[in-house]
Parts: C-alpha cells; sequence; structure tokens
C-alpha cells in the first residue's frame, strides 16, 4: 500500500529529518513521490514518477530548509493507473470559489460507481483522483443551491456524509486539505498515526522519528485546524478487511503498469 504523510500546524515546524524518514521507504512503495505545501489557499507541488530514494531533485531539495504550518505528502506503490507523473500524488484541484483542495490516498476503490463518470474528466487514471473530483462536484453541487460558499461546518458535513457513503467495501485512508482544514480519514487497521503536542498535529502512515505515536481514530472522518481537533464525524464502522477477490483485482490491474 501507499503510505501518507500530514502536517497541520498553528506554526512553521522544520520537516527535513521527517519528510527523510518518510521518504527513505521508498524501497517498498517505488512508484511515486509527491509532496504539497500550503500557503492559505495556495499550493507548492511538487512530484516525480520515480522511486522518492532515486530522485536526484528531491535528494537536492531535502538538502534545504524545508518548514511549513500545512503540507502533505506521499510515496506511492500503485493498485490503480500506470507509472505517470499524472498518477502522483498529491492531486489539487480548484472549487467555483476558488477554493483549493488537495487530496492523497492511500487505499483502493473496488466499488463505488459515483465515481465513474469522472473516469473521462480527470487528468490520470487514479481512482484516487476521481475521489477529489466527486468531492469537488459535490462541494460545487451545495454552493450552486445556496449560492454561497459553503461554511467550514458545511463542508465537513457534505465530506462526511460522502466517505460514509463510499466506505462500505472500499480501502479509504485519506488526507485532505482545503486551505483551512485538514480532513483525515482511516478505515484500514494500524495504517494511519498521529503525532500531537500543543499546536501542532502530524500524520503518517507508519510512525517516524522517536516519537510518541497513536492510532488515529478509526472509521470516522476527523478534520484538524491549526493543529487542534475541531470537527468529528460520524463512526461508519465501515473497516476494510482484505480479501481474496479484491486481491485478486489489485492483481490483475498491476500486472497492467
Amino acid at each position: 500500500m501507499c503510505e501518507l504523510f500530514g502536517v497541520n500546524s498553528a506554526s512553521k515546524i522544520h520537516l527535513n529529518d521527517l519528510l527523510k524518514d518518510f521518504f527513505s521507504h521508498s524501497e517498498h512503495h517505488p512508484h511515486g513521490w509527491g509532496m504539497a505545501v500550503f500557503y492559505e489557499n495556495s499550493v507548492s507541488l511538487e512530484k516525480e514518477p520515480l522511486q522518492a530514494s532515486k530522485s536526484v531533485y528531491l535528494r537536492e531539495r531535502l538538502k534545504h530548509k524545508i518548514e511549513a504550518q500545512d503540507m502533505i505528502a506521499h510515496i506511492r506503490l500503485a493498485t490503480v493507473g500506470t507509472l505517470e507523473y499524472e498518477n502522483s500524488h498529491p492531486f489539487v484541484k480548484r472549487d467555483n470559489y476558488g477554493r483549493t483542495w488537495t487530496l492523497a490516498h492511500n487505499g483502493t476503490i473496488f466499488d463505488y460507481s459515483k465515481l465513474n463518470p469522472y473516469i473521462w474528466l480527470q487528468e490520470g487514471k487514479t481512482d484516487s483522483e476521481r475521489i477529489l473530483y466527486y468531492l469537488v462536484d459535490r462541494i460545487n453541487q451545495e454552493q450552486a443551491e445556496k449560492q454561497r460558499m459553503l461554511s467550514g461546518e458545511e463542508r465537513f458535513l457534505l465530506l462526511d456524509r460522502i466517505i460514509c457513503d463510499m466506505a462500505p467495501g472500499n480501502k479509504i485512508n485519506l488526507l485532505i486539505y482545503d486551505g483551512e482544514f485538514m480532513y483525515v480519514h482511516t478505515n484500514y487497521a494500524d495504517s494511519l498515526y498521529i503525532y500531537q503536542e500543543e499546536g501542532t498535529a502530524i500524520f503518517a502512515t507508519v510512525p517516524l522519528l522517536q516519537k510518541k505515536w497513536e492510532p488515529v481514530p478509526f472509521t470516522t472522518l476527523l478534520a484538524y485546524r491549526r493543529g487542534e481537533r475541531i470537527f468529528t464525524g460520524t463512526e461508519h464502522g465501515h473497516e476494510y478487511k482484505n480479501n481474496k477477490a479484491d486481491m485478486k483485482y489489485l492483481f490483475v490491474d498491476f500486472a497492467q503498469l
């Protein structure tokens, strides 16, 4: 599976050591790397369809100071979509009111027909990018009906409904940032952890460095702002567990990469 890394903090923190540890896992996740650093509604996106440990660019990038309040990083073990730039995470899309949404996904959508229309609209071929297109489309629909931007609570409640509807039968570990909130969700056991201190929340698929990590609350969408949890969604109870049928699906798709 892929690995996720995310930061949501009240102030800038130094990230080089954490990122070096995170990207060192790329030997087992060789199909691409990416990181997005956020400045309110703007995003600096860097990614390659290349194993992180083999990237000359990333090696040079990590020699220089990287500080951020909010960021998302990803290393990819491909299950859906070929090894191309367009299939590397994170993915970015703006809604009709100009809000920037950024998503990284560790998981697979096995059955959720509401994503199918976006196969012909997305830039790449991943199910992860389709999730983002669908989320932003739903945001746009709600805003069109209300004829205004959604509030933070309204955005969260909509995403909570979508995740609860999408979760049955699908593996959905997500980090999403909308310029204000970091949305976090996992429904696959032991695959997303949080390190938290006052004003800072750090998320990772595998605990990094020698810090006190705890599992992220399970099967529940969460939203963080400035390092503190602001919203807690519905405990939907749809844990994803590996099964033979899904593994066969992944093997067939991976064989095409």
